[in-house]
């Protein structure tokens, strides 16, 4: 990996995450995106999955902090992968919830398409929403300007003319991105009736969550639809740090999911806001570009290496990070296989 200067800090409070532990998280999506980049365009989604996951868990090890996974690839008997519970880091303080997603758009890094990502959150433990069964979340994003303006359950035309109001635009400059989805067929109709353009994405909400509640970045308004509900909790640790809103109500895909949500206590008809998905505003998010995007430029391989570019989100101060590294070729083998 590439050398960074750090400086020493005090025995960190173990309620809070420590400001160092910023740039240790942005070497732990590097390690993963430059794994999981040797896969770009190979069509196997498993390998390149397990690429990143074997290099995340790597440079977690290493990482000064006692972490339990909240959000990870799974359930401990199902694969090798970061299973929920695990717990990551030396086990020294600061204590912290972790969401992970080492390749966020698996389907997108196999078939070699933009924005797939590598994923983490973190943020003080017990601040977390946990998803448990619910894997499916109806989840509207927007940027600090439009924050105080909109409610999930607001018609989409009446959304649209709320937003753009508020961002000084007409509805036709409007940007709406959304998975496409053949359960948002009647909310992409809603949208195109309204005149605001549509960005349809195959997969990688997060990035377009990030995108969505990034004010300084208006090529997306709003991120509306139906998607995962880990992803929008990580989501919500990078929309802190950017000032804009993330809603939420998990949903249920078919009669069993909605029997195991209710089972499990869930309330079906509260609207999550940012604050009930990370509680704490001392949280975290990294995330380093695969394949490239409009947020982040892919990995790019030379002779003498290879370059990453990552974005580091803190809540607590609003501070954003774009790091822009150069790695070894010895030190790539490492990660990239």
């Amino acid at each position: 990996m590439s050398a960074r200067s750090t400086t020493e800090s005090p025995v960190p409070d173990p309620s809070r995450p420590d400001r160092n532990l910023a740039l240790e998280l942005i070497r732990v999506t590097e390690a993963a995106a430059l794994a999981s980049a040797r896969w770009q365009g190979r069509g196997e989604k498993e390998s390149g999955d397990q690429a990143a996951v074997d290099a995340m868990r790597k440079m977690l090890s290493s990482v000064d902090m006692d972490g339990t996974v909240i959000i990870g690839e799974g359930e401990k008997d199902e694969a090798p992968m970061l299973f929920n519970g695990e717990r990551v880091g030396t086990g020294e303080a600061p204590e912290v919830d972790i969401a992970v997603d080492p390749v966020d758009g698996t389907r997108l890094l196999a078939e070699g398409r933009p924005g797939a990502i590598a994923v983490l959150a973190a943020a003080p433990r017990g601040t977390m929403f946990d998803p448990g069964p619910a894997v499916y979340m109806h989840k509207l994003v927007v940027n600090a300007e439009a924050a105080d303006v909109v409610e999930l359950d607001m018609p989409i035309p009446d959304l649209l003319q709320a937003v753009a109001k508020a961002s000084g635009k007409r509805v036709g400059d409007l940007t709406v991105m959304m998975l496409d989805r053949d359960r948002h067929a009647e909310f992409k109709q809603q949208v195109r009736a309204a005149g605001a353009r549509l960005n349809l994405i195959m997969d990688g909400d997060v990035a377009g969550g990030i995108s969505a509640a990034w004010a300084s970045r208006p090529s997306v308004d709003i991120l509306y639809g139906i998607g995962g509900t880990p992803e929008g909790v990580t989501t919500a640790c990078g929309v802190r740090a950017l000032g804009g809103r993330i809603l939420g109500r998990v949903w249920a895909r078919n009669d069993d999911q909605r029997r195991a949500l209710l089972d499990a206590g869930y309330d079906l008809d509260q609207v999550l806001d940012t604050d009930d998905l990370v509680s704490s505003p001392d949280c975290f998010l990294a995330c380093t570009g695969i394949t490239p995007s409009e947020l982040l430029a892919g990995v790019t391989f030379d002779g003498h290496g290879a370059v990453t570019e990552s974005l580091m989100m803190r809540g607590q101060s609003g501070t954003v990070r774009r790091v822009r590294a150069s790695h070894r070729t010895d030190k790539v083998a490492t990660y990239g296989g």
